[in-house]
């Protein structure tokens, strides 16, 4: 078995950065210092980790990052006065609402409330509509470090055929979108498809994103195709948790051209992405507000 045919999401991530990092000194040499707005309502464990990695890399590329920790108790209209005094604030270029949330707050409601200029996570329906229209706007990050793990594997996209595995609002949709964008052929897989596996194994391009740990396995893959598995899912290995992807890697690794693995593939560029749009939202404030930065507003 070689490891050639994976792709390294990590390595790939952190070219990433460096451009970001080159960018963000030079608006900084303008005056504007990027920041990010992070709020984190309640205590869930996993979202912890996923707040502390992104600050890390957000000061990593000398983003300024503020972190908003809210009980879990907190009120929908607490969090959306404190959404509205960030999209207020012009020193805050961007703004992450840490999903999930508690049981009790509306998610799009608070999605909605995220300025889409400041919306880095590419979720508010202005930046969805807007990418499936072909326009240049913050589209999530996760379907955008794929396409980017895409291009640099295969190079030129146009005219393959790309099966996206899922159909959610934060992956399989903006990520047939925007391989739509790049002119492939685009079939999207969902619980309602008929022989899935059949449809599967004629693609070039293969994203899963379903959240089924193991799904899919060599039987549904076209020999060369390349494969990037957003999966992420816990299951117990005799006495420890371990993550797995949607596809079973060990089989799936013989067969494909390239694949991503479970952890360090896509999961990097997904932060690294974030990074960037952070950036790209800092660079058009910065070209429409042409007034002095206040320091950033921290409510915690």
């Amino acid at each position: 078995m070689t490891t050639a045919n994976i792709i390294d999401g990590k390595a790939a991530a952190a070219r990433v950065l460096a451009q970001v990092k080159t960018d963000v000194a030079a608006l900084r040499e303008r005056g504007v210092a990027p920041c990010l707005a992070v709020i984190l309502v309640g205590q869930d464990p996993a979202s912890q980790v996923y707040v502390r990695n992104k600050v890390l890399r957000a000061e990593e590329c000398a983003i300024v990052s503020i972190e908003h920790k809210l009980g879990a108790h907190t009120t929908q209209a607490d969090l959306l006065g404190l959404i509205h005094t960030l999209n207020a604030d012009p020193a805050v270029h961007g703004i992450l609402l840490q999903l999930p949330l508690p049981r009790h707050i509306e998610e799009i409601a608070a999605l909605e409330a995220i300025s889409p200029l400041k919306d880095v996570d590419g979720f508010h329906s202005e930046n969805i509509g807007g990418l499936s229209q072909g326009r240049d706007v913050l589209a999530p990050c996760t379907p955008t470090g794929c396409m980017q793990l895409l291009r640099d594997t295969l190079g030129d996209l146009r005219g393959l055929h790309a099966v996206v595995v899922g159909r959610s609002n934060i992956v399989g949709k903006p990520m047939a979108a925007l391989l739509l964008r790049a002119d492939c052929t685009v079939t999207v897989l969902h619980s309602h498809s008929q022989n899935p596996a059949a449809l599967c194994r004629q693609a070039d391009i293969v994203v899963a994103a379903v959240g089924r740990p193991r799904m899919i396995d060599a039987a549904w893959l076209k020999p060369g195709a390349v494969v990037i598995d957003v999966g992420i899912n816990r299951i117990q290995d005799g006495d420890r948790t371990r993550l797995v992807g949607d596809v079973d890697f060990d089989s799936a690794l013989p067969v494909v051209r390239a694949i991503t693995p479970v952890p360090g593939g896509v999961g990097p560029m997904t932060i690294a992405l974030l990074m960037q749009n952070t950036l790209t939202a800092a660079q058009r404030q910065a070209l429409t507000d042409p007034q002095p930065e206040a320091p950033c507003l921290s409510i915690s």
